[in-house]
């Protein structure tokens, strides 16, 4: 079973490594503090750490990486307040039937959530065309998180749930 995982690990990063280098695609949201942003272009200029999810289990995943990625690239505490100068999201992604819930759940997490936050949550509603092909996003299952230069194009990705070790790959990926 070991060398299922690990196959299927390095296919993935196969699938992801064919991404890098390429524009990012246009998405189009609405974030929790109702800004509507279109990204890349609302994030050029500046590097970019987008992470995507369009399913519940992949959903579970990205919330690992909420904590961790704010505290990192966003918070401004103590003196090493202005290490990175990133812009940061993540895109919870209403597809398919799940666009019903779109509504309901962005009034709810308005509720919810910390206000702080607000800003670097955007909620897709829509197709998942042409971002499960361009993007490679096969397994529903993963949370993608993607690393974008100054100008729009994928210098770095990783899936799944939070690790140290990714998050030091995506450091090392914006210090490039």
């Amino acid at each position: 079973m070991k060398f299922n995982h690990a196959l299927l690990f390095v296919a993935i990063a196969a699938m992801l490594s064919f991404t890098i280098g390429n524009p990012f695609p246009s998405i189009n949201g609405e974030t929790l503090d109702n800004k509507t942003r279109s990204l890349p272009a609302d994030c050029l200029g500046k590097k970019t750490i987008i992470g995507m999810a369009y399913s519940e289990k992949a959903q579970e995943s990205m919330l690992t990486w909420y904590e961790p990625a704010f505290e990192k690239f966003v918070a401004k505490v103590g003196m090493f307040d202005y290490q990175y100068d990133v812009n940061l999201y993540f895109i919870p992604m209403f597809i398919g039937l799940k666009q019903s819930l779109y509504e309901s759940t962005l009034k709810k997490l308005r509720a919810e959530n910390r206000k702080d936050l607000y800003p670097y949550v955007i909620f897709y509603k829509g197709e998942l065309e042409p971002y499960a092909s361009t993007l490679n996003m096969k397994d529903k299952s993963l949370s993608y998180l993607f690393v974008l230069d100054e100008k729009g194009n994928i210098i770095h990705s990783v899936t799944g749930e939070f690790t140290e070790k990714k998050m030091e790959a995506i450091e090392a990926a914006l210090e490039k």
